[in-house]
């Protein structure tokens, strides 16, 4: 077993919020063990001022941990599974996921209380191109700002320009201790979460056996099972973390229920669908929804993305 082990992490405070949470795990499970933490600036945290979709959704927020860790300067890393690529480094391995927290999108305002009861035309800052379409898709009205920043920028800029509203993850507010900021959850019928949200993901070495032993404990099955479906259904449809589609899957006794959405930016057309079968069949079932809802439109739609996309640089 390790007697050293370094963790590499982002700066911002929900990243070491995270990492600090799977270092206290790892020490109370193995007191003989020193855990280190390690920060590394990843592209995501130099570029703040263009939005995420504009410089390419891939590995914004993993590339340069998963180039530490090949090097052997860090063990493992602790990512929110919503930023990690779906296709895997050769020599590294997501082999934990964590208990999931909440899955869902919170909406914070200062002066309405919900998605509905704001005013027609209303300011609403998201850099995600899921939130977005799907939010027009439920409110065409609004006015949707683009909005980079950590949790704690971005809810100061709710106030110093002039949001109306702002979204951001439950999970990551309630592991800021920011709960009672949150106006209100959205329903999956506003908002289906990005893939992987409010799980986190350990990657390591793929060679390195005692960091799988060390690690295993904290894997949570039913949160694996179900991430490893949407991870299946975003690999299939090709996307990256800025594609506008949602999807959760959720363990009902021994099966995997997973829902999607797949819809143009603007929101004008979403085609949203769900499939189901056995937890050991998981990464089938988001082939299946996603071959089912690509035939169906979704290849049209994410083609016209992908057009206006390379249009735009």
């Amino acid at each position: 077993m390790k007697k050293t082990v370094v963790i590499g992490t982002r700066g911002s405070k929900l990243a070491l919020w995270q990492a600090d949470y799977i270092k206290a795990r790892l020490e109370a499970e193995y007191p003989e063990v020193v855990v280190v933490k390690k920060i590394v600036t990843t592209t995501g945290d130099k570029i703040l001022d263009v939005p995420l979709a504009k410089i390419g959704g891939k590995g914004l927020f993993t590339k340069e941990l998963e180039t530490a860790m090949l090097a052997g300067e860090i063990d493992l890393a602790v990512h929110s599974m919503k930023d990690v690529p779906s296709e895997m480094p050769e020599g590294l391995v997501l082999g934990v996921i964590t208990r999931r927290e909440h899955e869902g999108d919170a909406l914070v305002s200062l002066k309405y209380d919900s998605i509905d009861a704001l005013p027609e035309g209303a300011k609403v800052g998201t850099s995600s191109l899921r939130r977005k379409a799907q939010l027009l898709q439920y409110r065409p009205d609004l006015h949707i700002c683009d909005l980079r920043g950590n949790v704690g920028t971005r809810l100061g800029k709710l106030e110093s320009e002039g949001f109306d509203a702002v979204i951001l993850a439950v999970a990551g507010l309630r592991r800021l201790g920011l709960e009672a900021r949150i106006t209100q959850v959205l329903p999956h019928e506003v908002c289906l979460p990005a893939v992987g949200q409010g799980a986190l993901g350990l990657e390591y070495r793929e060679t390195d056996t005692d960091m799988a032993e060390m690690l295993a404990f904290l894997n949570d099955e039913e949160t694996s099972f179900a991430v490893r479906a949407e991870r299946a259904f975003l690999a299939r449809i090709e996307g990256g973390c800025q594609v506008p589609v949602g999807i959760y899957g959720q363990i009902d006794g021994g099966n995997v229920v997973l829902e999607a959405a797949i819809l143009s930016v603007d929101g004008t057309v979403a085609l949203i669908d769900r499939e189901r079968g056995t937890r050991t069949e998981c990464e089938e079932i988001g082939l299946r929804l996603a071959e089912r809802m690509l035939s169906a439109g979704g290849e049209a739609i994410l083609r016209q993305l992908t057009e206006n996309t390379e249009d735009a640089k």
